[in-house]
């Protein structure tokens, strides 16, 4: 594996949610990472979602980089055994440089905060910013109402249709896999 692994962000809930597929789908995705060299950039918590995919990244040899904000150490219980982990002052700090050391996006189940950082990289890209990959791991069909909405905004015209080109949801990991694999090599 060279010094810079192509790497994935992954956004996701610092909950587990309420079905056990969504956690079942962070430890594949941090063992996909790892399987496939790949570094996880992610939110640097060690609890729900987040805890999953870096627990699981590390324990199969995986590179992990984990950003978070002061303010959310103790809430987030900042992993501090990943390969590399960085503090930032702010939200927007944090979201930077997850986003700036990623070759693609993951968006797992998650909350208000995962549907923040998705909205964020889908601007950017809509506004032409980036050309990364951004995925929706569908788990269980939880991001049917987010591409319904989104299909909703273009069909109302606040959007061009081109928008829904900019994300693609994957039904389940081994599809992610496939895809990513297409996309970073």
């Amino acid at each position: 594996m060279s010094n810079f692994p192509k790497s994935v962000c992954v956004y996701c809930g610092s909950r587990a949610g309420r079905h056990p597929s969504y956690a079942r789908d962070a430890r594949a995705v941090g063992a996909m990472l790892a399987r496939n060299g790949w570094r996880l950039v992610y939110g640097a918590g060690d609890v729900g979602l987040m805890g999953e995919v870096a627990r699981t990244a590390q324990a199969e040899g995986g590179q992990t980089l984990g950003v978070i904000p002061t303010h959310l150490l103790a809430r987030e219980v900042g992993k501090r055994d990943l390969t590399t982990f960085v503090i930032t002052e702010t939200m927007h700090e944090r979201k930077k440089v997850m986003f700036m050391n990623a070759d693609a996006v993951v968006v797992m189940p998650g909350g208000a905060g995962s549907l923040d950082e998705f909205f964020e990289v889908l601007t950017w890209r809509q506004l032409g910013l980036h050309d990364k990959p951004i995925f929706l791991l569908d788990t269980q069909g939880f991001w049917q109402p987010l591409i319904g909405l989104i299909d909703h905004v273009i069909a109302e015209g606040f959007a061009e249709a081109s928008l829904r080109d900019f994300i693609e949801a994957v039904p389940d990991t081994d599809t992610l896999d496939s895809r990513l694999q297409a996309r970073l090599g």
